[in-house]
């Protein structure tokens, strides 16, 4: 909704532009054709003010109609670039540097000001010289950063904020934004792994993930419409954890159909980690370079480490598919095939383990009795 309003404000402003440019061709239109007609007009504006202002406004209102999604998208992609720059330099480099922009721009207005009525080039020189005095202000803060810091640290200034540093450790936050699917909302893994803290930075929702459960949620399938309402539950539930910061993102890209699409595309846009259980999505991640953050991966990563060789008593719950074998499990799920272990159904019995089989669909144990 806010893309769209924006889309309109802009081509708006660029139809009034197209009034007010048109407007300028009429004085040399009207004394080249020297129409009677169209030098006749109302509160000022003639016919061919009319005239052109319409056209002004048709033309350049289509150009901004038409250019809007790219300027939006690019200006999104440089004011994230400079983010990420400032958030990596440290915080008195940014102080120091804003004040040589600060303190070369009132020069440049005191020095513009006496060349401001000369004629012609006369309202540019100020312009100008805000924009070298700017730059020239902040490289030599830059270079004099030492001499300013000691000449703070001499007030006291720092010598206090290190102490207070000293009883209290600054917080580290992470800036990387980890945007989830539908597929881990639906998992509901993901709101114990964010209660916990172990994902750490703001949490990224999409208006277009949420639509999607929504229409999950209100599909006739009995099953799909639990799945549904079970993750728009989880994500209530994250958004009243005090632990993550949650951000709806209300970006969408009209010329995608597929939400696993625009997923990757807003990750690319926010350099952010794209939260997932779906293999398929992960893999598709690694082509284009978009990164990953798999929930069954750390899964299977926290499950009990066994090693070919070790002891191990378990459960025999049922017969393998094939003859004489046995399947029991781990604590956490993993299933271990038992050679010739089908006489010990239904019986703990101690095994040898002889192999693992490591995927990303998870983990198998190979073992025989012992």
């Amino acid at each position: 909704m806010v893309e769209k309003i924006t889309k309109v404000m802009v081509t708006l402003i660029f139809a009034v532009a197209g009034f007010f440019l048109m407007r300028i061709l009429t004085p040399p239109l009207v004394a080249y054709l020297g129409w009677d007609i169209i030098k006749e007009g109302v509160i000022g504006f003639t016919i061919l003010d009319f005239t052109l202002g319409l056209v002004g406004v048709v033309l350049l209102g289509m150009v901004g109609w038409v250019t809007t999604p790219f300027l939006l998208n690019k200006t999104l992609i440089v004011s994230e670039r400079i983010a990420d720059m400032l958030s990596n330099l440290p915080t008195f480099d940014i102080v120091v540097v804003a004040a040589g922009v600060i303190i070369g721009l009132i020069v440049a207005t005191l020095f513009g000001s006496a060349f401001s009525r000369l004629p012609i080039v006369g309202p540019y020189i100020p312009l100008l010289l805000s924009i070298v005095a700017a730059i020239v202000g902040a490289k030599v803060a830059l270079s004099k950063r030492t001499d300013i810091e000691v000449f703070f640290d001499r007030t006291g200034f720092f010598r206090n904020t290190k102490e207070k540093n000293k009883k209290v450790a600054p917080k580290t936050v992470s800036c990387n934004y980890k945007i989830l699917d539908t597929s881990v909302l639906i998992d509901g893994r993901v709101a114990d792994i964010i209660s916990t803290g172990f994902l750490e930075g703001p949490i990224v929702i999409a208006q277009f993930v949420l639509e999607e459960l929504q229409k999950i949620a209100d599909s006739a399938d009995t099953l799909k419409r639990n799945r549904g309402r079970r993750g728009l539950d989880v994500v209530k539930e994250i958004q009243s954890n005090t632990v993550a910061q949650v951000i709806i993102s209300d970006k969408d890209y009209d010329d995608i159909t597929e939400v696993d699409t625009k997923l990757l595309r807003l990750a690319k846009e926010m350099g952010g980690y794209v939260a997932t259980n779906d293999y398929n999505l992960s893999k598709v991640a690694d082509i284009q370079g978009v990164r990953i953050l798999n929930i069954n991966d750390l899964a299977n990563a926290l499950k009990q480490a066994v090693l070919p060789g070790e002891e191990l008593n378990v459960f025999l719950a049922k017969e393998g598919k094939e003859p004489g074998q046995a399947i029991g499990y781990l604590d956490d799920g993993t299933m271990i095939v038992v050679e010739r272990g089908k006489r010990s159904v239904n019986f703990t019995a101690p095994v040898i383990v002889t192999s693992v089989l490591q995927t990303s669909a998870g983990r198998m144990i190979f073992a025989k009795l012992k």
